[in-house]
C-alpha cells in the first residue's frame, strides 16, 4: 500500500511541474525534471529547512571530503534552489537577494560537477539549468496563489542578473512596456 502511495505521490509531483513547466514556457530534459519532482518529495515535509543560514552549510561542505562533502553541498544547492524558487521574499527578510541564493546554489552544484563520481554530469546540468529550475518552482508556487511571487524591485534585480523568465513576467503583468533595462550579455556570470 505504501509503495502505491509514492507512485501516486510521484505521479502527482511530476504532473504539478510539467504543468509549472508549461506555465512558465520551460521544457527540462527529463533527468532534470526527475530531479526536481524528488527533491520537491524529499523537502515537502521538512520545515526545518527554512530554518537557518545556508552560507555556514557551504563552508563546513568546503572542508569536508568524499560523501559528507557531496551531501553537505547537495543540500546547500538543494536548499538555495527552494528557496530562490518557492520562498523568493524570504531573500529580502535575511537583506539578500534572490540572485545571491542562484549564485551559491550554482556554485554548491558547481563544486559537485567538479568531483569525480557518479553524479557529476547531473550536477552540472543543475547549476547550468538552476534559473530555468528555479522558475519551474516559481510557476508551481504562482499556480496556487494569486498575489505576484516576487516584489517588482526584486524581479527586476532578479532578471537582470540571471535572465529569469519568471522575474520578466512579473515585469510586464505591471506594464505594457517591455522592461527597460537588458539583462547582461551571455558569458556574463547568467547561465
Amino acid at each position: 500500500m505504501a509503495e502505491r502511495e509514492t507512485r501516486l505521490s510521484t505521479a502527482q509531483w511530476s504532473r504539478l511541474v510539467m504543468e509549472a513547466e508549461e506555465s512558465s514556457r520551460i521544457q527540462l530534459d527529463e533527468e532534470l525534471e526527475s530531479y526536481l519532482v524528488f527533491l520537491l518529495m524529499r523537502y515537502h515535509d521538512r520545515p526545518e529547512i527554512a530554518v537557518g543560514a545556508i552560507a555556514p552549510g557551504y563552508l563546513e561542505g568546503m572542508q569536508q571530503r568524499g560523501s559528507l562533502r557531496r551531501l553537505q553541498m547537495r543540500d546547500v544547492g538543494d536548499r538555495c534552489l527552494l528557496y530562490s524558487g518557492l520562498f523568493p521574499r524570504r531573500a529580502r527578510r535575511r537583506l539578500v537577494t534572490v540572485g545571491y541564493y542562484v549564485d551559491l546554489g550554482r556554485s554548491a552544484y558547481r563544486n559537485l560537477a567538479d568531483e569525480r563520481f557518479q553524479l557529476a554530469t547531473t550536477f552540472a546540468k543543475l547549476a547550468s539549468n538552476f534559473v530555468d529550475l528555479m522558475d519551474t518552482l516559481q510557476a508551481l508556487r504562482s499556480m496556487s496563489s494569486d498575489q505576484p511571487l516576487l516584489e517588482p524591485l526584486d524581479a527586476m534585480e532578479l532578471w537582470h542578473s540571471t535572465g529569469s523568465r519568471q522575474a520578466r513576467a512579473v515585469l510586464e503583468s505591471l506594464t505594457d512596456q517591455p522592461p527597460i533595462l537588458q539583462p547582461p550579455p551571455e558569458g556574463s556570470g547568467r547561465h
